[in-house]
């Protein structure tokens, strides 16, 4: 296959808007044309490990053709079909009676979405739509956390704890409040024999206290900050946020975008910790990126009030392409391929092989933290271990690294100075290796 010129290519922000655009960030873009299962090539024929599944989301590796062709198929006998009510389609009602298989619990029903942040916004609104049915209108208000990452767009970017994601965009949506997550490495207790895992849950507590139970809605979380570097909270983290929502009428929503579909070892992340939430949001690996599809599952009782509603007050949500017939294909055999090649436990022994293998780079004088959960890592590299300080941030520590090991074969991406890690589930023992030798190098140079 030939690509046109080039220059002409690498020239693509003449007339292409990129995500998160800045021409600083763009002026060698890594134009990749083909990729293998966790092997991408460029369009000069260079080859790299995939480090982070392409953006959290090639779960199965890339050139699954099982996938192709389900996509293949779907669209010769039907590419589009409206999922709006009193229409439906084949695909869209498989897909959702596999994901009532395999969510926890009670969640037994699936609306869908074409990706992350319109999940979350569609939980969002779903919680709010909930207790205004229920007779509680003033339960509006949606607590979230600082690090965290749930979308961009003008409803999740509200939740979205993330600063710079906010500035320059005008709008700050009422009913939103921030509080702080449970972030190991760097917790510092205020009270003594106060983990804080536990510190964490009191945040959540004393918020809905002090805004009122009778006005919050919905506790927003992913059950492993993702995009913030890999921050995993301590193991009585979620089941004590569990016991909070449930105390004081406030739905859980897990937003499980990053880490659903084997991520870290589970179907759904909260699994882990057993924990049961009201509402799950989900995308990226539900196809494995090879087509949008995003969705939330939500638990009987919202079904309920959904379904009992007077035609008046009907949930009013809706997308041209929900339920895509030809996406709902893909993500059946998608989640097929999964369980054929039980890739949900090969995740959690291969990401006990990459924590082992990042440990050999605690021996280097910069690194500060290595953290992960399934094949889910980072890297968090300090000015000075002991004191935990952190860089300068204008000395873009974190993407000098990143930068270094694309030169030397390793894609992925940073959040500040912690080095992200999320190769595809199917990486060879070989594979994982070579990245975490890159990463020590990478590291080792850029630092000393």
């Amino acid at each position: 296959m030939t690509y046109g010129d080039r220059d002409q290519l690498l020239r693509d922000d003449a007339y292409l808007i990129h995500p998160l655009q800045h021409h600083v960030d763009h002026d060698e873009p890594l134009v990749c044309v083909r990729a293998e299962g966790s092997t991408l090539t460029d369009i000069e024929g260079n080859r790299y490990i995939d480090g982070l599944s392409s953006l959290w989301n090639v779960n199965v590796g890339h050139g699954r053709r099982e996938l192709a062709s389900a996509a293949a198929d779907q669209m010769t006998d039907l590419g589009f079909f409206s999922c709006y009510a009193g229409a439906t389609n084949i695909p869209a009602v498989r897909l959702a009676n596999r994901l009532k298989e395999l969510a926890p619990g009670s969640l037994n029903y699936t609306f869908f979405t074409s990706g992350g942040a319109v999940s979350n916004d569609s939980a969002i609104k779903t919680a709010r739509y909930f207790w205004q049915r229920a007779g509680r209108p003033e339960k509006t208000r949606i607590i979230s956390r600082t690090h965290a990452y749930h979308g961009v767009t003008i409803g999740a970017m509200n939740a979205t704890g993330l600063e710079a994601y906010w500035a320059d965009f005008a709008t700050s949506l009422p009913g939103f409040v921030h509080i702080d997550a449970p972030y190991p490495y760097h917790y510092r207790p205020v009270e003594p024999g106060v983990g804080c895992g536990e510190a964490g849950a009191r945040a959540l507590e004393e918020a809905i206290l002090r805004e009122g139970p009778d006005t919050v809605a919905a506790f927003i979380g992913e059950p492993v900050q993702g995009a913030a570097g890999v921050i995993v909270p301590p193991e009585d983290y979620w089941p004590r946020i569990r016991e909070i929502c449930t105390k004081y009428d406030v739905l859980l929503i897990a937003d499980e975008v990053i880490t659903g579909f084997g991520r870290i070892g589970h179907w759904f992340g909260v699994s882990h910790w057993g924990v049961e939430p009201d509402i799950i949001a989900f995308a990226k690996g539900v196809t494995s990126g090879y087509v949008p599809l995003g969705g939330i599952i939500v638990s009987d009782e919202i079904h309920d009030c959904i379904e009992n509603a007077p035609e008046d007050r009907k949930w009013n949500h809706s997308f041209t392409y929900s339920g895509h017939p030809t996406c709902c294909a893909v993500g059946l055999a998608n989640i097929d391929l999964i369980a054929r090649e039980g890739l949900i436990d090969r995740s959690r022994k291969m990401g006990e092989t990459l924590i082992d293998g990042l440990g050999s780079l605690r021996s280097l004088p910069h690194v500060g933290d290595i953290r992960g959960i399934g094949l889910m890592a980072a890297v968090e590299v300090v000015e000075d271990p002991a004191s935990r300080k952190p860089y300068d941030p204008a000395l873009k520590t974190g993407a000098r690294i990143v930068k270094k090991m694309l030169e030397n074969g390793v894609y992925t991406r940073c959040r500040g100075d912690s080095v992200n890690f999320a190769p595809p589930l199917v990486v060879t023992s070989e594979e994982m290796e070579r990245m975490i030798n890159v990463a020590g190098e990478a590291i080792e140079s850029v630092t000393s």
